[in-house]
């Protein structure tokens, strides 16, 4: 059985995908799956494409969006870090 885990949109999400668009980045999914050896789904923000030249063209990155604005900064850090672990 495969479990899966969809986080809620951060604060600043939207913020970051308009900005992402007004600098020429196409977004190519909203919520980029990532699926673990059948074991378990987990899903990037943001997966975002950008045609810069053509010896670059087709560059993709991934963007996970985080505001650590709550109670607990340092908690939100290793939260993030463990997620960026994860998805490496």
């Amino acid at each position: 059985m495969r479990k899966q885990f969809i986080s809620a949109r951060d604060k600043f999400y939207n913020i970051v995908k308009s900005a992402l668009q007004k600098d020429g980045w196409r977004i190519t999914h909203d919520l980029l799956l990532i699926r673990i050896e059948n074991i378990t789904d987990m899903y990037i923000d943001l997966g975002v494409k950008r045609i810069i030249a053509a010896e670059k063209e087709g560059q993709i990155i991934t963007i996970e969006v985080k505001s650590f604005i709550g109670t607990s900064t340092i908690s939100e850090f290793h939260t993030a870090v463990g997620q960026f672990i994860n998805f490496r």
